[in-house]
């Protein structure tokens, strides 16, 4: 165990990164005056990431990991190695700014039933705008469709300020992701199992089904590259998307409603085959049918997840989520904004 030396670790999970630690880690570690530790975890890179941090950052604390089973199990394997109050996991291919840490760590400090926040995360290639994976802030529909503020399906708004407000989300970006490391070892952290996509939403809800509240920090500003893990788009990317969306629902959504809500949600994903079947992206259909394939083999094994998450289910806390379809607000109704939906309509 390595115990950080200040109450907050930074931890950057790397695989082949060189590229992105020669341009953003030395913000990151000029940055860490403000009060953290920076730790890079080695996702058993074949490229010599290892060897080139270690000559020319040796402040930084290197983690060496000698398998890779995927982003969701080289933080859960990372974690169980690191002893601190606060752990920010930060996605390599992330630029900080002068100033990230402190609105962050200040938020956390001031409210102790907030398990996890994030900061505002803007588009690293088109810095004006927001970026896809968390942009200021996650929300879930009714459906159990996932948004932000700032980004709704594929539109992207520029930031003018109309985010610049802190906010009870449903879950906070794992690109950037500040959670307390006691509630994150006590809820199980990261399902290693989901290999990647939606796993910071998976621990996400089931923080909220234990009541516990989840931020958006506007006062802190990061930029994310994007689609460096696994490309926007992409067959690969298209099957987690599909499949661990199954398993999120079937781990933590009320039986009740799940009852109906899964079934629908097949059908939805044959609508989202037919779409895809007329702009000729065959891979992507193969993709959403391997999807359902692995979710339905692998029942059981989700199945018995979802009796471990029930047993930590306390007080619900429902903010963050969506009264309506946010597939109807964007494809019939034509609302591309988050500002363009109604406050009302929110838990």
């Amino acid at each position: 165990m390595i115990v950080a030396s200040q109450d907050t670790a930074v931890v950057i999970l790397s695989y082949n990164s060189r590229k992105w630690h020669e341009l953003f880690l030395p913000k990151i570690v000029e940055q860490a005056r403000q009060g953290y530790d920076v730790f890079v975890v080695d996702h058993a890179s074949p490229d010599d990431t290892s060897e080139y941090i270690q000559h020319h950052f040796p402040y930084v604390q290197l983690i060496r990991l000698s398998e890779n089973h995927g982003f969701a199990w080289g933080y859960a394997e990372a974690l169980k190695q690191i002893q601190a109050k606060y752990y920010i996991l930060l996605s390599s291919d992330f630029e900080v700014t002068d100033n990230w840490f402190a609105p962050i760590h200040a938020a956390m400090e001031a409210d102790e039933n907030m398990a996890a926040c994030q900061p505002k995360i803007r588009y690293y290639r088109d810095r004006a705008y927001f970026e896809y994976a968390g942009a200021a802030g996650g929300f879930m529909d009714k459906w159990g469709y996932l948004f932000c503020r700032g980004r709704i399906f594929s539109t992207l708004e520029p930031d003018e300020g109309q985010y610049d407000t802190p906010a009870d989300l449903f879950w906070a970006s794992g690109g950037c992701f500040v959670v307390r490391s006691e509630i994150y070892h006590h809820l199980g952290g990261l399902d290693p199992d989901l290999f990647a996509h939606m796993e910071e939403v998976d621990l996400c809800w089931r923080m909220k089904n234990a009541g516990y509240k989840i931020g958006y920090v506007p006062g802190s500003t990061v930029f994310h590259v994007g689609g460096s893990i696994i490309s926007y788009g992409s067959p690969q990317k298209t099957f987690y998307n599909f499949r661990n969306s199954l398993v999120l629902l079937l781990k933590n959504e009320k039986g009740g409603k799940l009852v109906w809500l899964l079934p629908l949600r097949l059908l939805l994903d044959g609508v989202a085959g037919l779409q895809l079947l007329a702009s000729g992206q065959v891979k992507n259909i193969l993709a959403i049918m391997r999807a359902h394939w692995s979710f339905f083999l692998s029942f059981g094994k989700w199945h018995r997840k979802r009796l471990t998450v029930k047993s930590l289910v306390t007080t619900r806390d429902e903010k963050g989520i969506y009264r309506r379809s946010i597939i109807m607000q964007y494809f019939v109704r034509g609302k591309k904004k988050f500002s363009q939906l109604d406050p009302a309509d929110f838990k």
